[in-house]
C-alpha cells in the first residue's frame, strides 16, 4: 500500500482565488486590505518566508508592507511599532515574524498586536478567546492543518487524532480546533514516554515537532492520515518534513513537504487579512 498523497496546492489556489475577488469587492468600495509585516530579525529562512507572504499577497490585490527593525531592535521598538501598527486605521491585518532577537519574547510582543488584526493568531488573548469558542483568528498554520483534512474528506468527528508537537503556534491551538470537529485529542511531546505507542493509535496523526524524520513508519499504524507540518532545512538547501518518505507504506494518507500544509497556511493569512478588512467595515 502506498499512501496517497494529501497535497495542499489545489485547496490553497481556491483559496487565493476567492480572496483575490473578496479583496477587489473591498477596494471597489474604498476599502483595500492592507498586511503590515514586523521583521526584527536577519534570518535568511525568514526572509524568504516574508517574500513568499509579500508576492502572495501582491498577486490577490492586497497591500503588503514590511517594517524591518533589525536584529538589534529592542523589546520596546518592537512594542511600539505593534501599537501604532494596532491603531492605524489603515491596516487590516498584522503579521509579527519570528525568529526575534535574542532576550525579546514572542508572547510579551503578540501582546501588542490587537487581536482583531492579530491575521497569525499570535496574541495570547487570541488563543484564549479561541480555547473559549469566542470569535478569534487561530494561528494560520494549525488551521491550514484541519482544512486541508476536511478538503481531502478525512472525518474527524469521533476519531482518535494525536498531535506531536505543543507549541503555541500550531499544537496547542491545533487542538482547540480539532476538538470543535469532535476529534478525541491527545497532544504529545518530547518528555512523552514511548512516544511510537501514543502514536499507533492515531487514526489521525499530526506531526508538528521541527526534527527531521521523528516520525517512521514504526510510529504509525495502518489506515493512519499522517499530516506532516515540519519544514526543516536540508543541506542542498531544500526542506524535509517531520514524517519519513517510508510512512507512505503504511498510512492511508500523507501531506508532503513543501507542498501540504504549507501553501494553504499563506493562503489562510490572506483569507485572515480579507476576513479583519470585512468587519472593519
Amino acid at each position: 500500500m502506498t499512501a496517497a498523497r494529501l497535497a495542499g496546492t489545489e485547496l490553497a489556489r481556491a483559496l487565493r482565488e476567492d480572496v483575490a475577488a473578496r479583496a477587489a469587492d473591498l477596494r471597489a468600495a474604498g476599502t483595500p486590505v492592507r498586511v503590515a509585516i514586523v521583521v526584527a530579525t536577519d534570518d535568511g529562512g525568514s526572509a524568504w518566508y516574508v517574500r513568499s507572504i509579500v508576492k502572495a499577497c501582491e498577486k490577490a490585490g492586497i497591500e503588503a508592507g514590511v517594517t524591518d527593525l533589525g536584529p538589534a531592535a529592542t523589546g520596546g521598538e518592537i512594542a511600539t511599532t505593534l501599537q501604532k501598527l494596532s491603531a492605524d486605521g489603515s491596516v487590516s491585518g498584522i503579521i509579527l515574524q519570528t525568529p526575534l532577537p535574542p532576550g525579546v519574547g514572542l508572547s510579551a510582543m503578540a501582546e501588542n498586536v490587537d487581536v482583531a488584526k492579530d491575521i497569525d493568531g499570535v496574541n495570547p488573548l487570541s488563543l484564549g478567546r479561541l480555547t473559549a469558542g469566542v470569535e478569534a483568528f487561530a494561528p494560520a498554520t494549525a488551521e491550514a492543518v484541519v482544512r486541508l483534512i476536511e478538503h481531502h474528506g478525512i472525518e474527524l468527528a469521533g476519531r482518535d487524532a494525536v498531535i506531536v508537537g505543543r507549541s503555541l503556534v500550531v499544537g496547542k491551538p491545533l487542538a482547540q480546533l480539532l476538538l470543535e470537529r469532535n476529534a478525541t485529542v491527545t497532544v504529545a511531546h518530547s518528555r512523552t514516554r514511548d512516544l511510537a505507542q501514543v502514536t499507533q493509535r492515531a487514526e489521525v496523526l499530526v506531526a508538528a515537532v521541527g526534527r527531521t524524520h521523528l516520525i517512521g513508519p514504526g510510529h504509525v499504524s495502518a489506515g493512519t492520515n499522517v499530516i506532516d507540518v515540519g519544514t526543516n532545512p536540508t543541506e542542498d538547501g531544500g526542506l524535509a518534513g517531520d514524517v519519513s518518505p517510508d510512512v507512505a507504506e503504511v498510512a492511508a494518507g500523507l501531506s508532503p513537504v513543501p507542498g501540504g500544509v504549507g501553501p494553504v497556511t499563506t493562503a489562510l493569512l490572506l483569507t485572515h487579512a480579507v476576513q479583519a478588512a470585512e468587519r472593519a467595515r
